[in-house]
């Protein structure tokens, strides 16, 4: 979906610090960087990338998070770029005989922005794109994260990792309703403009002989009335369909002369 707004200010939100352990394509990083600043979030990690930093690649691929990927910090090694870090948690698909909580991506969520608000800070390990993280990566998390996908299939991409968990981090802190109208209440016609209408079109239809049969009427206006019910119109939608209905009573009283 596109959505960039440049005259817009991001929205940027403390969270957690996304670490990229050995990656391998510029490309991907790029891509892990976008989603990032989709979500808010801007402090990327690198360990050890592949391709070495800083890379062309990856800023071209990041359409535009310039701040998360000009940001970017490379370590040595896992445990330099957690250091600093009181939570971490490691992302991957398959299970580890380590006795360590697995969360959901939505739970995840919501013990990271729990620890967020008590002032620690918090990470997430993300593995290479072929292989994922490896054990003495795992074992330095607190917990791991694993998205009920397809069992059959639960690969995912570098970026779409990042996005999957990153999102469900902004969505646990968001209040935007599920369900918004794009107009006001005060926008929508009254009842009584609504029944206006009706009462306008019913008078047209029966002088045009569209009930046939009286006793069918009644069913054939419960009908039309069903319709309006079923719809919100704006005032403004009542005056278009009442100009419309004078309009073509209007044209049928000129051709019947």
């Amino acid at each position: 979906m596109a959505g960039t707004n440049s005259s817009k200010t991001a929205e940027l939100h403390p969270g957690p610090a996304v670490i990229l352990v050995e990656p391998q394509m510029g490309e991907n990083i790029g891509a892990a960087a976008r989603a990032m600043l989709n979500c808010g979030l801007t402090d990327l990690r690198l360990v050890r990338p592949r391709d070495g930093w800083p890379n062309q690649k990856a800023a071209s691929s990041s359409a535009g998070a310039d701040i998360v990927v000009d940001a970017a910090r490379v370590y040595p090694t896992t445990a330099d770029a957690i250091a600093d870090l009181q939570v971490v948690l490691a992302t991957t698909a398959r299970r580890r005989d380590m006795v360590k909580p697995i969360f959901t991506p939505t739970r995840a969520a919501e013990v990271i922005r729990a620890e967020v608000a008590s002032g620690n800070n918090a990470g997430i390990l993300f593995g290479r794109e072929r292989s994922g993280l490896a054990n003495h990566d795992v074992m330095r998390a607190q917990a791991i994260i694993t998205a009920p996908l397809n069992p059959a299939y639960s690969s995912l991409n570098l970026g779409q990792s990042v996005l999957l968990v990153a999102w469900e981090w902004l969505k646990a802190g968001d209040d935007t309703p599920a369900e918004e109208l794009p107009l006001g209440e005060s926008d929508f016609a009254a009842q009584a403009s609504v029944n206006a209408l009706l009462d306008h079109l019913d008078v047209e239809l029966e002088v045009a002989k569209f009930y046939r049969s009286p006793n069918q009427k009644p069913a054939m206006q419960q009908n039309l009335r069903n319709i309006f019910a079923r719809s919100r119109i704006t005032e403004q939608e009542v005056r278009t369909l009442r100009g419309v209905v004078a309009r073509m009573a209007a044209l049928r009283r000129r051709m019947s002369r």
